[in-house]
């Protein structure tokens, strides 16, 4: 038996004007989980679709099993095992489960399609996966994980060999995301061989036993996870060294500009009380399900508290939605930017824009000139990568969207921004950039709230950091005393009984 069941030898592909692929390699070997990691633009899609032919190469060669191949058609690919699943499920919601299983390749005889013969093998494949979902279900009715367990089922239904993921984790939770590891495991054990294709380090280091790295559409190695590390990877990623990921600038915080005192919403959060001062990167974390979120909207106007006061620069408010907030002069980069930061379907210009479009408006006429001026001096201030302005946002990278969606926020004069989740996934470089634009708000005076999952941007970024667990606050710390035991540790306490006695360590 050869030694990989899928090589690539120096893969180029030519877009007008573009050079997304030059001169890659990759090899893959039966039964392994190989994580493939780059930023966005690196070329790691546009591997994949020649992989899966949707495209063909402009130049290199592709072995299967050691045999030279061409796939020239995505059935071309599936006829010889190969699968994909992708972060979007491109599903038919108003079809059972079954019929999105096999679709394309319905059981038939003498014509007719064997409805019986494919529920039993799409329920049974189901089982196999131990979904807690049925194969009559509507694929409308399924969670997001439940979704890809549905992908994951179709590939197995074509008795693929080779299974890509790209970026399944992305919207899962932390429970859904152990699920998926242990499903990838029992691919591979069952002898799958697995492109696994991840921003997160951690779905890398928990599932793969080799990473392959590109950079700018180019190779640039391949190592054993054992040799890898933090800084190198990122070094390999974006060619900068890991102390250069955190541009934490040196801050002398400010003025109070948000208090915080008892807010509580009945069976959500109780009690939480914070504050923010000019020029203070604030951090919000905790395991998911702590309330994070649920504080930050209830602040932002989304839903109304039971109790408890918020005052801003010194004077109580009252918030009764988001352009209340707004004209109080907080904001909030909401954690879902594809449905309720930004409207993909518009272009980039009138997402930034639209919080303010009444500042355009003359006897109800709005001035695009006016608008477009300052949707590009905000996009340019974020550094947003686009051709045009008219670009759709659902054109862009997941980074450039959250850069439009954090432009968006800027259009209105702020004092305090809450930022949930703003690096959720985004390749490194977009990360790095992000955490630049954070500093520089900082900077000119403004107070941030970061809310986030990952520890080592709290970590990096934050002046101060709140931890919260079931609903309340467990702990603050300086960025002197922060570390990651302490944070896990408080995250992880138990909230008081319900009488709201002080929880012990």
């Amino acid at each position: 038996m050869p030694e990989y069941v899928l090589e690539l030898r120096g893969i180029s592909k030519l877009f007008p004007g573009v050079k997304a692929l030059d001169g890659v390699d990759f090899q893959l070997r039966a039964g392994e989980i190989h994580a493939l990691m780059g930023e966005n633009g690196a070329g790691k899609s546009t591997l994949i679709k020649i992989i899966t032919g949707v495209h063909q190469p402009d130049g290199g060669e592709i072995y299967l099993d050691g045999k030279k191949v061409l796939f020239k058609s995505p059935r071309d690919a599936g006829a010889a095992g190969v699968a994909a699943i992708y972060q979007h499920v491109t599903s038919y919601p108003h079809l059972s489960v079954t019929e999105n299983i096999f679709m394309g390749h319905e059981k038939r005889k003498h014509g007719l399609i064997q409805w019986g013969a494919m529920h039993k093998e799409a329920q049974a494949l189901i089982e196999t996966l131990d979904a807690d979902f049925k194969a009559i279900d509507l694929m409308g009715h399924l969670s997001v994980a439940q979704q890809q367990m549905v992908e994951i089922a179709k590939a197995l239904s074509t008795n693929a060999r080779i299974i890509i993921m790209d970026e399944p984790t992305a919207a899962l939770t932390r429970n859904e995301a152990n699920r998926l590891y242990e499903i990838t495991d029992k691919l591979r054990d069952d002898g799958a061989a697995v492109i696994f294709i991840s921003h997160r380090f951690e779905d890398m280091y928990r599932l793969a036993s080799r990473v392959t790295v590109y950079r700018d559409s180019r190779y640039i190695w391949t190592r054993d996870i054992g040799d890898v590390t933090d800084g190198g990877l990122i070094h390999a990623m974006v060619g900068r060294e890991l102390n250069e990921l955190f541009p934490k600038p040196e801050i002398e915080a400010g003025e109070e500009v948000l208090r915080v005192e008892e807010l509580s919403l009945s069976g959500v959060f109780k009690d939480i009380s914070l504050t923010a001062r000019r020029g203070e990167i604030v951090g919000v974390t905790g395991l998911v399900g702590a309330g994070r979120t649920e504080v930050m909207e209830t602040l932002f106007g989304l839903t109304p508290p039971d109790s408890g006061k918020i005052h801003l620069n010194g004077r109580k408010v009252s918030i009764y939605s988001p352009s209340d907030a707004m004209k109080q002069g907080l904001g909030m980069l909401t954690e879902d930017r594809q449905h309720k930061g930004l409207i993909l379907d518009w272009d980039i210009g009138r997402n930034i824009t639209l919080p303010e479009l009444s500042r355009f408006a003359k006897m109800g006429v709005v001035d695009e000139n006016s608008e477009r001026t300052i949707a590009k001096e905000l996009a340019e201030r974020v550094d947003t990568k686009a051709k045009t302005l008219f670009d759709l946002a659902s054109s862009l990278s997941g980074g450039n969207q959250q850069k439009v969606a954090v432009a968006r926020s800027l259009t209105s004069k702020l004092d305090v921004l809450i930022m949930d989740e703003p690096t959720k996934g985004v390749d490194v470089g977009a990360k790095a950039a992000i955490y630049e634009i954070m500093g520089e708000l900082a900077k000119q005076g403004m107070a941030i709230i970061m809310v986030s999952s990952e520890m080592p941007e709290i970590l990096g970024m934050c002046d101060r950091i709140y931890i919260m667990c079931e609903g309340r606050v467990t702990g603050e710390l300086s960025r002197a005393e922060a570390n990651g035991e302490r944070i896990l540790a408080l995250a992880m306490k138990k909230a008081a009984q319900q009488a709201g006695q002080e929880v012990s360590q």
